[in-house]
């Protein structure tokens, strides 16, 4: 086989990307990113086994995030700029490596390559399959895969200037322990769990950030439809990204719109004073195809996910920055005051025509953690009356196949007296029907990105606590989650850190997991797959057994 990756929900036939991703990914970059992993791997037994301090290490530890994040599913295609970052990979692990005395340090650590030539042939030597024991190979992946989602929100946290030294201190860790060839099965699945328990530290660190930056969240209701303005689309999830590009274009003319992930952008109060902001264009990621095609404007993409365009005119139109980065269209990095400059997609901007419309009203978000304290009152009313018996957490990632059609239908058949509680794009698989409210509360609750899985996380557990409850697992909460790529991983391990059992998780098991390894998230914490619509409403709305 010319390649090899499991990491994502679509991988082929379940199994795995072999010839070419189903994303897109090419073999080369498969490789680059493999070997970009490896020498992150590297750098982390250095750390560790160095007992370097990274308070020390601001250089690294950003670095080691922001090379994670590249090789998330669908962030970064473009192999230059993922040779280039092995290359500064490896001159950030060989200063490190200098500072130690350690001898026999893992080849990960030491290796060296001279060429483009030598990167592919390494990279090809050290992916997924050089871990020959499937157990230890799936347990070695799920912690890897939890990482990589782990790093990406700390570099958005980052960006904003918060950072926990013990989440940095953690991946290095955990990667460093996936090349120590004496750990036990035993001691990969108490790993794993750790890195559930850092998932949790990193989105509460995310989630200060983002709200310390830009206020709490607000029940908002999100404008769909178009004016007839030149405009630019931000996909992605980088709120700094998005702060930069409405200050840079307030008085040009030009309109600003959401699309997918960014949709959440429109509950913060400090992006509400910008009257050129108008609301959110389109759906999920994976509808970019025919909604790029129709914006007619050009798209900043602050992260993944990324779809490779079809047309070249469309790519023309595509801008990326930070992680993110697809062949042929132009990076956007920032100068040494932490500015990105975007007066050319700005001007490209001026030159094109204005969104053609492709619906029309409004959809309602913003129900993060504060905002859902606020109505904690009304909630626990109609929880303690009756008039809801059951919420749903539905919360992830959504994606192409036909078989996310039952999402849809699944929050159609729950009952009336039910709520669902979302976050991250899985949201665009519902929340444009019209389910109602319940009381004045709305039967869809949307938190806001795949990281704002915290806020749903902190309402349970708030919850909990009005109720008096000794086990989250008693609370009438019921989770059925979507997943697609990595950082819908790390939501899956933190929620198992947190004691939540009995989690729905689809459309299909990871292929990642092992036998063995699945065999152990269904007899310790009861993840299941999912069903039919109606066997699964009905055995969520089932009266629990004496």
């Amino acid at each position: 086989m010319s390649m090899f990756c499991y990491q994502c929900q679509e991988t082929a036939k379940n199994e795995g990307c072999t010839v070419v991703g189903v994303c897109g990914k090419k073999e080369d970059v498969a490789k680059l990113q493999d070997l970009l992993i490896y020498t992150l791997k590297g750098i982390s037994e250095i750390v560790i086994r160095g007992s370097l301090d990274v308070k020390e290490l601001d250089e690294a530890n950003k670095n080691l995030v922001n090379s994670l994040f590249v090789t998330i599913t669908n962030a970064n295609f473009d192999e230059n700029a993922i040779a280039k970052e092995i290359e500064k990979m490896i001159k950030i692990r060989d200063d490190l490596r200098s500072r130690i005395d350690e001898d026999n340090l893992h080849d990960a650590a030491t290796f060296t390559v001279e060429s483009r030539e030598d990167m592919l042939r390494k990279g090809s030597e050290v992916g997924v399959l050089s871990t020959k024991d499937e157990d230890v190979r799936s347990l070695r992946e799920l912690v890897t895969y939890g990482v990589k989602g782990m790093a990406a929100y700390t570099a958005h946290a980052a960006h904003l200037d918060i950072e926990d030294m013990d989440i940095y201190e953690f991946i290095y860790k955990a990667l460093a322990f996936t090349l120590d060839d004496t750990l036990s099965v035993d001691d990969l699945v108490a790993l794993t769990l750790e890195t559930g328990e850092h998932g949790v530290k990193a989105m509460a660190a995310l989630d200060e950030a983002n709200t310390s930056t830009y206020g709490n969240p607000e029940i908002t209701e999100v404008n769909i439809g178009v004016r007839n303005n030149p405009a630019i689309l931000v996909s992605g999830h980088d709120l700094r990204d998005f702060e930069q590009l409405l200050e840079q274009t307030k008085d040009t003319g030009v309109d600003v719109y959401t699309h997918s992930e960014m949709l959440p952008a429109n509950y913060y109060p400090a992006f509400k004073k910008y009257d050129h902001f108008v609301g959110n264009y389109g759906n999920s990621w994976w509808k970019q195809i025919e909604e790029f095609d129709t914006f007619n404007g050009p798209i900043l993409f602050t992260t993944n996910c990324i779809v490779p365009p079809r047309k070249e005119e469309i790519r023309q139109r595509i801008f990326t920055s930070g992680a993110s980065g697809y062949p042929g269209c132009t990076h956007i990095t920032e100068n040494e005051d932490g500015v990105k400059d975007f007066s050319e997609i700005i001007e490209m901007a001026k030159t094109l025509d204005s969104p053609t419309e492709i619906e029309k009203g409004s959809i309602v978000g913003g129900f993060a953690h504060e905002q859902v304290f606020q109505l904690a009152d009304k909630v626990v009313d109609a929880v303690k009356s009756g008039a809801i018996k059951k919420f749903f957490v539905m919360a992830g990632c959504d994606g192409r196949m036909k078989s996310r059609e039952y999402y849809t239908e699944f929050a159609k058949e729950l009952p009336e007296d039910t709520v669902i509680l979302t976050a991250g794009c899985a949201k665009y698989r519902y929340n444009k029907l019209n389910l109602g409210d319940i009381g004045g509360i709305p039967r869809v609750l949307d938190a806001g990105q795949c990281n704002d899985s915290y806020s749903l996380a902190v309402i349970a557990l708030k919850l909990k606590e009005i109720f008096e409850l000794e086990d989250i697992n008693e609370l009438p909460i019921e989770y059925n989650i979507a997943w697609y790529e990595q950082k819908a991983v790390i939501v899956l391990l933190a929620l198992l850190y947190l004691g939540v059992k009995d989690i729905h998780l689809g459309p299909t098991l990871p292929a990642f997991l092992s036998a063995n390894v699945a065999n152990v998230l269904v007899d310790k914490f009861g993840i299941s797959g999912i069903s039919t619509v109606e066997e699964d409403v009905n055995e969520f709305m089932a009266e629990p057994t004496a």
